[in-house]
């Protein structure tokens, strides 16, 4: 929703367009790969991979390029507001569903839980500066490399980090008021 609104990419889409403009891949093909190299960043945060974070690494990226493919981009400015806001939503609310049903949280959730488990003097890291950091990195690499920044981006941002939180600590079965996340269940 939010590419077809033409407003600005999300922070990681950013990267990933800049990715694929430098590169034979897709946009799409860039997330898988993308999600490759950022699960190799969980092994010192000791994050475990599941089903869930799995599915994620893959159909993520071949349901974009499907969506950009097939969705129509809405021509009144107000409707691709209304786009992007409802996907900025939906990424919040998705992203709380699919991590508390605690089948392994996607590539970049795993990253974001895993540096919200870390402590930095003496104190945790919350799930949105998390959140936060983690889409700032990928929004300057992505625009080095030739991704598209606009107001959507920046919308993205800093809604991004307090709707996982909201949305987490509402369908997570367990989510502790410390903001620790737990593992995955083993299957």
């Amino acid at each position: 929703m939010q590419v077809e609104s033409e407003l600005g990419l999300s922070p990681w889409d950013v990267l990933h367009q800049g990715i694929s403009r430098k590169t034979p891949l897709s946009i799409g093909g860039s997330v898988i790969v993308v999600s490759g190299l950022v699960l190799l960043l969980w092994i010192p945060l000791k994050q475990r991979l599941g089903v869930g974070t799995i599915a994620n690494a893959i159909t993520i990226g071949i349901v974009l390029d499907i969506t950009v493919a097939f969705h129509p981009t809405p021509q009144a400015l107000w409707l691709r507001w209304v786009v992007l806001l409802a996907g900025i939503v939906l990424v919040g609310f998705g992203s709380g569903v699919y991590i508390g049903v605690r089948l392994g949280p996607g590539p970049r959730d795993g990253l974001m839980t895993g540096l919200a488990n870390t402590t930095i003097a003496d104190r945790r890291v919350s799930i949105r500066l998390a959140r936060f950091g983690i889409e700032s990195a990928a929004l300057v690499v992505g625009w080095l490399l030739g991704g598209t920044v606009g107001l959507g981006t920046v919308a993205f941002a800093l809604l991004i980090g307090p709707l996982v939180q909201f949305f987490l600590e509402r369908f997570d079965m367990g989510f502790h008021e410390t903001g620790i996340i737990p593992a995955p269940k083993r299957l």
